[in-house]
């Protein structure tokens, strides 16, 4: 794969560690901030143009898709964890056969999905309780978006495999490019020709296709590095490398649907405590969202860089890449917390004026320090879980992350210690503690240097 323009993406087994790291992480991090960015347009566009009714319309008709392309990303990071190692490995006949598998698996999934969602749109959308007045809205939307699914999954497989390569500034290109497309379509076709719904759908799918385009020009402009060719004999599965990224994909899919129903039924139990309770909830998930951006941008380059380091038999790198990662991550942690201990009313004020909303806000800010701290740390030991391709445990992990704690505790904080609304504000900032806790046993047991590398399951 390497020819006169050099190979693709960074070897992250060389070179001084803390340098390469901070040049990987740098377009994750705002890859992931204009992800947040491209998220919440078209929220933004209906609300101010259509009411409450569109807004309603593709937030309800979003769930389905949504929730699909949380499996289309799994497989991503999945595609990821096995190139990293062949990358690490200088195997480039299997990386190659990793993305001609990646590539039709990604078609033939995807196409099933979209079938699936426009046959059941109607059932699904009920299943939702969709609003009647918003019904034609959420299926307009759900409709039109469901077609641009195989763009979705074609566009996180190409990505994974570059950010298992060492590239990272490619899929900030593409993003940016989706983000643009989908700013501009949804003025035209919202704002201007007045589509509601139907309109931000289209525009969502064009931004989906745009991103996918650039992704794969790059690619065939690339193919001598890919070992890509564009002919249809090129394009079959080989079972390995199918088994491989199904085993490590679907754990993380379900993980992350039973990590979002969790959060569906905290906030569902905090509306019921009222509006300013329901406002404080819903501006400090948006905020955590946010000053988190740093931890997952490093979990994410930390655990490529060592997932080649382990293809490369480098574990002493691997080991110092955790504590590097580490540091980083706590200092920017301990920033994040001097600013909320600093400024929590200009944090929460960025999204409302409410007085008893900004107070509950101040606490809220407060009790989640101890998740920013948690965050930073766990993101640098979890990578070695990531970057081993050790799908059992990191699946484990995010269950009793997201789920079995964050539900445990506020159920023992609200029932039993009678915190009221502040115990699932406990709940969430305290379910990272044990994760934590076994990701560095994990990491200090050494049982990752004898784990079986996902290449030599070849």
């Amino acid at each position: 794969m390497e020819n006169r323009r050099g190979r693709v993406g960074m070897d992250l087994t060389e070179g001084n560690i803390f340098q390469q790291l901070m040049i990987f992480v740098v377009p994750l991090l705002l890859a992931n901030l204009v992800q947040q960015l491209y998220n919440t347009v078209d929220m933004v566009v209906i609300g101010q143009y259509v009411g409450s009714a569109g807004a309603t319309g593709v937030s309800t008709g979003g769930e389905v898709a949504a929730m699909i392309t949380f499996i289309a990303t799994a497989l991503g990071s999945a595609g990821q964890i096995y190139v990293a190692q062949l990358s690490g490995a200088k195997d480039h006949a299997a990386i190659s056969e990793t993305i001609m598998t990646s590539l039709v698996f990604s078609i033939g999934f995807s196409l099933a999905m979209t079938a699936l969602c426009v046959i059941f749109c109607d059932p699904m959308l009920r299943w939702l309780n969709c609003p009647a007045e918003a019904f034609g809205q959420a299926h307009d939307y759900m409709m039109i978006v469901s077609c641009g699914l195989p763009f979705v999954f074609g566009y996180n497989m190409v990505c994974g495999v570059l950010r298992g390569m060492g590239e990272a500034k490619r899929p900030l290109l593409f993003i940016t490019v989706a983000a643009l497309s989908n700013i501009v379509m949804d003025l035209l076709l919202v704002a201007v020709i007045p589509m509601e719904a139907a309109g931000t759908a289209i525009a969502t799918v064009a931004a989906e296709l745009a991103s996918f385009i650039a992704a794969f020009i790059y690619m065939y402009k690339r193919r001598e590095q890919f070992g890509f060719e564009l002919k249809l004999s090129y394009f079959k599965m080989d079972k390995t490398s199918v088994g491989i990224i199904l085993k490590l994909g679907i754990p993380q899919a379900i993980r992350t649907i039973l990590v979002r129903f969790s959060m569906i039924w905290v906030n569902a139990n905090i509306n019921s405590y009222g509006a300013v309770a329901s406002g404080t909830n819903g501006i400090g998930n948006k905020l955590q969202k946010f000053l988190e951006i740093f931890s997952q941008s490093m979990s994410q380059a930390s655990g490529a860089m060592i997932g080649q380091n382990l293809g490369a038999k480098k574990h002493d790198r691997a080991k110092k890449t955790v504590y590097i990662a580490m540091v980083a991550s706590l200092i920017v942690a301990l920033i994040i917390v001097g600013i909320v201990l600093l400024w929590p009313h200009a944090l929460f004020g960025i999204f409302t004026n409410d007085a008893d909303v900004l107070a509950m806000g101040v606490d809220y800010l407060n009790i989640m320090i101890v998740h920013f701290l948690v965050s930073a740390v766990i993101s640098a030991y979890q990578s070695m879980v990531i970057g081993a391709g050790n799908a059992p445990l990191n699946f484990a992990i995010g269950i009793l992350d997201g789920v079995i704690c964050k539900i445990g505790f506020s159920l023992i904080f609200v029932n039993m210690m009678g915190m009221g609304v502040y115990g699932y504000f406990w709940g969430t900032a305290l379910s990272r503690v044990l994760p934590m806790c076994i990701c560095m046993i994990y990491f200090y047991s050494g049982r990752w240097k004898k784990a079986q590398l996902l290449k030599d399951k070849k």
